[in-house]
């Protein structure tokens, strides 16, 4: 296996958000970290143990930013295909994790296809759950042909599509929230079985403050190993110590990798802050950089400050002053 020197990580960064974005699709690739997504978004691992999921549960096929969304071709990845599509029109879309999950059981094991996305523009001009939607219709319909042909709708295997959303805003941070099909009776009472329609579900996970109470479990997984701010030591003692989650090479230098990425975004955004400022006056150039600061890596006023070396005798005049409106 390459192992990347010290050097070569170090050089990574560099090459901005293009990257950390890559590194941070792989770190959630991890199978132990998607065994924790698996038990905290799904119903149908919830009740299975973490090692359990590890061992026994996912299928051969787990692609990364391979598999597209459209055209129609999304079924190659049914296929075991890895050839990367473009659309016409819209351009390259893919999936960026997409993997298949089965669900162990005494009578017939329950296959499901599962997305994982990790999204950190919660506003990009529509709602995420609209996406969503449309992911998981693409994966339903990519199954004719490959897991039923003709009219064997039995066979459809349900799907999932989970979002990860890294910049919540503070109302949704430290949520997890599903969203699926039911069964609803207008006239009458009609039960009908469950398996019937129970075919898609889409998973908004909102993260949030690491010291807020109710950052805990999957939460607190997936905040520390994303977060940028976090050093590499700290986030393996954290997720070694606390989740079970060995360090293997793989993730060791990734992990390193992303926090390298994340910790040169961060400073970009501060000097861009800085430089916005900078011809306003001190206190006004500050007050600018402060909330550009907040808005473009969405820290919060206190971190921002941090960021800024702002004395503590000064603190309390930007703090008045943001929360007043002013430089809006």
């Amino acid at each position: 296996m390459e192992i990347k020197t010290a050097l070569a990580s170090g050089l990574e960064i560099t090459a901005g958000e293009t990257n950390y974005d890559t590194s941070c699709k792989r770190v959630l690739s991890e199978k132990h970290v998607l065994a924790w997504i698996l038990h905290g978004c799904t119903k149908e691992f919830r009740n299975f143990a973490i090692e359990t999921i590890v061992t026994e549960c996912f299928g051969e096929r787990l692609h990364i930013s391979e598999v597209p969304v459209v055209p129609d071709e999304t079924g190659a990845f049914l296929q075991a295909s890895e050839a990367g599509l473009t659309s016409p029109t819209e351009g390259s879309v893919y999936f960026d994790i997409l993997f298949d999950a089965v669900v162990p059981s005494k009578d017939e094991s329950v296959r499901l296809l599962v997305n994982v996305e990790a999204q950190s523009d919660f506003y990009p001009g529509y709602s995420l759950l609209q996406r969503g939607m449309y992911y998981c219709g693409r994966l339903l319909s990519a199954q004719n042909g490959t897991v039923f042909s003709q009219s064997h709708y039995e066979n459809l295997c349900k799907v999932y599509s989970i979002w990860i959303c890294l910049k919540p805003p503070k109302s949704r941070q430290n949520t997890i929230t599903r969203y699926y099909v039911a069964e609803d009776s207008i006239i009458g009472r009609v039960r009908d079985d469950v398996r019937h329609y129970d075919l898609l579900s889409i998973v908004v996970i909102c993260l949030g403050d690491l010291r807020d109470e109710t950052c805990r479990g999957l939460l607190r997984l997936l905040a520390v190993l994303l977060s940028s701010k976090i050093m590499p030591d700290d986030k393996k003692q954290i997720l070694s110590g606390e989740f079970n989650i060995p360090m293997t090479q793989t993730l060791d230098r990734e992990v390193a990798s992303m926090c390298n990425l994340g910790h040169a975004v961060f400073v970009e955004g501060v000097e861009q802050g800085r430089s916005e400022g900078r011809n306003e006056g001190r206190s006004e150039g500050l007050l600018a950089a402060a909330r550009s600061i907040m808005e473009k890596l969405g820290l919060s006023l206190d971190e921002a400050l941090n960021a800024l070396s702002i004395p503590e005798a000064e603190r309390q005049y930007f703090i008045n002053a943001i929360k007043n409106g002013a430089c809006e």
